[in-house]
């Protein structure tokens, strides 16, 4: 007997504004309340500590999370300087303070361009990456230390804000993978004082930006006023704005809406490609230039063929 589905069929992206001292599954299952959605996921956790730019996908966007976990995220962040932290942030217990040296501007800027680039870095412990299918904090809460090798990050930005005394404002843009408490550790430690993060706020993620970003007490009042909040959903597709977009018709989207590739007449596109019927969005594809011809392999298709217009506010 088939389950009977809970919430409605809800398809879409909206970005929320994430507040201080919640966590981000905490925030996406009170907005999937408030949508009555029956399919709900984010797209990479922010910490309690954090706030600002998170995702939500809905229904047939939630196809498309992997690539948005995948992107590249900026944020802005406080390092408090001479104190160490067991988690890195000021949510966690002092575990060593040393004083801070007299700091300038140039010697700053000088310590952080050893981190701008391709560096190599150790996750914290307090990371949500899995040991033997635990995540660390796990680990760390029982005062278990897990091996963790250095892995490879680029910090595509990393810009000095402000100097204040013993604290530090920076913008950060990185890829995928980079925690700003490691980064801002080992900082701390460059300038020969140790550091933690007393703030910190995502200011781009999966493309998207806090221009976006929609506040959750706005919605409750939305919805305590009886007004939809459907009109807030973006398309699925302006989750794959990298990609170039590919458009198909007649036979060749048939035969990809079936779950066949084709081959069609060469296209200047190469890899992921977001497909188009005559209109509408269909999904994700991925193309293979082979000589005059070029292949076309559906990968990800959104249900019926067509998904809603594409549309940024």
């Amino acid at each position: 007997m088939r389950r009977r589905q809970r919430g409605r069929n809800v398809n879409g992206i909206l970005v929320i504004d994430k507040p201080q001292g919640v966590t981000s599954n905490g925030i996406l299952q009170q907005v999937k309340r408030l949508f009555g959605a029956a399919k709900a996921g984010h797209t990479g956790a922010l910490d309690p500590l954090a706030t600002g730019v998170l995702p939500l996908c809905f229904g047939e966007a939630t196809k498309f999370s992997q690539l948005m976990l995948d992107s590249d995220k900026a944020y802005v962040t406080t390092a408090r300087l001479g104190v160490r932290t067991e988690t890195g942030d000021s949510d966690g217990a002092v575990v060593s303070e040393r004083p801070v040296p007299a700091l300038t501007e140039a010697a700053v800027e000088s310590v952080l361009d050893r981190f701008r680039g391709d560096i190599q870095q150790v996750p914290s412990m307090y990371s949500a990456l899995k040991h033997k299918g635990r995540p660390l904090y796990e680990y760390a809460r029982e005062g278990v230390e897990v091996e963790r090798p250095a892995r490879p990050v680029t910090i595509h930005e990393l810009k000095l804000l402000a100097l204040r005394g013993n604290e530090l404002d920076l913008a950060v843009a990185c890829t995928k993978g980079t925690y700003i408490r490691s980064l801002v550790e080992d900082i701390g430690e460059a300038l020969g004082c140790g550091a933690h993060v007393t703030a910190l706020r995502r200011t781009l993620a999966s493309g998207y930006t806090l221009a976006d970003a929609h506040r959750v007490e706005d919605l409750e009042a939305m919805r305590a006023r009886g007004e939809s909040l459907d009109g807030l959903l973006l398309a699925p597709d302006t989750a794959l704005s990298m990609f170039p977009e590919l458009r198909l018709r007649d036979g060749a989207l048939l035969s990809i809406l079936n779950g066949q590739q084709v081959r069609i007449p060469g296209q200047p596109v190469e890899g992921f490609a977001r497909l188009y019927g005559e209109h509408d969005f269909v999904g994700l594809v991925e193309a293979f230039p082979e000589g005059e011809r070029t292949r076309v392999v559906p990968r990800r298709l959104v249900k019926g063929g067509s998904g809603r217009e594409s549309r940024r506010p």
